[in-house]
């Protein structure tokens, strides 16, 4: 495809305004449903982790300048692919798409080079291939019949790939369901001139798996400006019209044919975005030299994260590229380069609503060792409405069996307000409860929870190890004073047993609380060293859940929140706590004998275990 094509009269832009056929889909499907279900990796392919939560999907688009008549040098073609092969564990890459014209003229001997290149390929990443103008007869849609390209890149090819599900009566359209991220994703591989017949196909395929979030290939769909801004080509506007803009599933359509690149967001009819984007490199040096873009699924981020380059010039010795090779490696212009910001739970809940984790019962996260475990729903407490005062007096049981019963006070003159109960809860805690503690300053106000003074858990010394975790939210807005406000700890200043070291002898002698920064610290005086090693954490974010563990080994203290390890875990040797057979305390910190401010947010699930837990093991498990 040339710019000037681009904008030259419609008639070369004509597309068929035709209803979808409706009595195509029902049968189509049947074929379809006829391909068995296969494993989610091929043995190619076994670095693949398809539960991760990052994957890439690797877009190739106009290849047809490396397939030329004589012309022809697969070479960057085949570094690309000896690049996405090799490269497949770290980046993680679900699948590669090709976005058409694959070849200049589409004659067989072009055709036939090609096939060779992509089978270097083969069984190593998944990959979906599709027709563009130069690759069949142009004037044609996909009930063409026969041609050189069916033949070489047919279903049959695909046959073998774990991806395939199925193609088109007429075998120019097909499809494909990854695993990645631990659920299913559909791509839709759409001729350059999809018939009305395959509308009513690709219709079939989204009704036959309506939960999978698709994301739609073709090769004429929109086209840009210098300066990246798109809009649909009139191809791209029958695709909209008939199949994108009504079926909520498809949230990327991804074409080729024209340059200069470019993207747009369009909003379909159930109100949500999707993102066109138009990637074709052939007008670069070298017709791109087989340049890739790769689409970067990051679903603890909440973004897709886009970048461009050319493996073949990657390869080479930066001090011996070429001027134009240099230039053309990476492209990071702001339509080559780019994130895309996507809540994936709300953009697929329409269709694919998240499905909320049951509450799990106490007895199935009580490993080995649990000293203590506290829980806010009706298997630890008596519950109230939500935001309903917990009164002094009121009782949370210990779950463990081992009597570390919590007895609810508040501070100073708090109201009933300074402790309430809610059903609010992170969605990996076990129970779905929390207590939304209101504490402050000026003056201090709060509430605690504190074992009875007999509890068996004041003296734990903890010598083999210990676990410590919970739950924890801050509001947002983080209004007020809330600096170094306690969120658990043992009563008892470290003065008392005899330790010189550290920043104050009325320091309690373990406590896990919150710095002006919004820093958690973990203090802990050991049970043998005369030290205080102190963990400290990031600035932690305010409006949403965190677990938090603090994990002893009997030698060091490592602080995660959400599971990641925090850099700044101490190195100095720590063995067991420093306990004075006082109280234990969830919702503030004292110090010199007396309480200050109480914890101001919600505070879930709390677990105690005397021994080091791998993350996997933690009360919202982290792999």
């Amino acid at each position: 495809m040339s710019t000037a094509e681009q904008h030259e009269s419609p008639g070369r832009r004509t597309v068929l305004r035709a209803a979808v056929a409706g009595g195509v889909a029902t049968a189509a499907v049947a074929a379809l449903d006829a391909v068995p279900a296969r494993a989610a990796e091929s043995a190619g392919g076994r670095r693949f982790d398809s539960d991760s939560p990052r994957f890439t999907l690797a877009v190739l688009p106009d290849t047809q300048y490396l397939f030329d008549a004589d012309s022809s040098d697969p070479a960057p073609l085949r570094e690309t692919f000896r690049y996405l092969a090799a490269d497949r564990s770290e980046a993680n890459i679900a699948f590669m798409t090709h976005l058409g014209d694959v070849t200049e003229h589409g004659t067989e001997d072009e055709i036939r080079r090609a096939a060779q290149t992509f089978r270097t390929l083969h069984g190593k990443v998944p990959y979906s291939v599709l027709a563009g103008n130069h690759d069949i007869a142009s004037s044609t849609d996909d009930q063409r019949g026969d041609s050189a390209y069916l033949r070489e890149f047919g279903p049959r090819r695909y046959a073998s790939m774990p991806t395939f599900r199925g193609a088109s009566p007429d075998g120019y359209n097909s499809y494909h369901v990854l695993r990645a991220a631990g659920r299913e994703w559909l791509v839709l591989a759409l001729d350059w001139r999809i018939s009305d017949k395959g509308l009513g196909w690709a219709q079939g395929v989204l009704d036959a798996h309506p939960t999978l979030p698709a994301v739609l290939t073709t090769h004429d769909l929109a086209w840009a400006e210098e300066d990246g801004s798109a809009s649909l080509s009139g191809h791209g506007q029958r695709l909209w019209d008939g199949l994108v803009r009504g079926n909520d599933q498809i949230f990327l359509a991804l074409g080729g044919h024209y340059w200069p690149p470019g993207r747009t967001v369009l909003t379909n009819d159930a109100d949500n975005d999707v993102h066109v984007h138009i990637t074709n490199y052939q007008d670069r040096y070298y017709g791109g030299a087989g340049m890739i873009r790769t689409y970067g699924f990051d679903l603890v981020r909440g973004v897709i994260d886009v970048e461009t380059f050319a493996p073949w010039f990657l390869a080479r010795d930066p001090e011996r590229r070429a001027p134009l090779e240099a230039e053309t490696v990476e492209l990071i212009g702001p339509a080559d380069r780019f994130s895309l910001s996507i809540d994936f739970d709300e953009r697929f809940r329409g269709f694919s609503p998240v499905a909320v984790p049951k509450p799990r019962p106490a007895s199935a996260v009580m490993p080995r060792g649990t000293v203590a475990y506290w829980r806010f729903d009706t298997s630890g407490m008596t519950t109230a409405p939500d935001g309903a005062p917990v009164t002094d007096g009121s009782v949370v049981r210990d779950l463990s069996g081992h009597g570390n019963d919590l007895t609810v006070g508040r501070l100073h003159a708090s109201g009933p307000e300074a402790l309430t109960w809610s059903p609010d809860h992170h969605p990996g805690q076990p129970a779905h409860a929390s207590l939304r503690f209101d504490g402050g300053k000026t003056p201090d106000r709060g509430a605690v929870l504190r074992t009875g003074s007999k509890a068996p858990l004041n003296s734990e010394k903890f010598p083999r190890g210990y676990t410590i975790e919970t739950f924890v939210r801050l509001p947002e807005p983080f209004e007020g004073d809330h600096s170094w406000m306690g969120i658990l700890s043992w009563e008892g200043r470290n003065g008392d047993v005899g330790k010189t070291t550290g920043w104050s002898p009325l320091e309690p002698t373990c406590s896990l609380n919150l710095s002006p920064e919004r820093f958690l610290q973990f203090v802990v005086y050991p049970h043998r060293q005369d030290a205080d090693p102190t963990s400290w954490s990031h600035a932690v974010p305010v409006g949403r859940w965190m677990h938090i563990a603090v994990v002893n080994d009997g030698r060091r203290t490592v602080m995660y929140v959400d599971g990641s390890k925090i850099a700044r875990n101490p190195a100095a040797p720590s063995t067991g706590i420093a306990t004075l057979g006082k109280p234990f305390v969830l919702g503030a910190t004292q110090f010199d004998e007396a309480f200050g401010q109480g914890f101001y947010g919600w505070i879930g699930d709390t677990r105690i275990v005397d021994r080091p837990l791998r993350t996997r093991d933690f009360l919202t498990p982290f792999d």
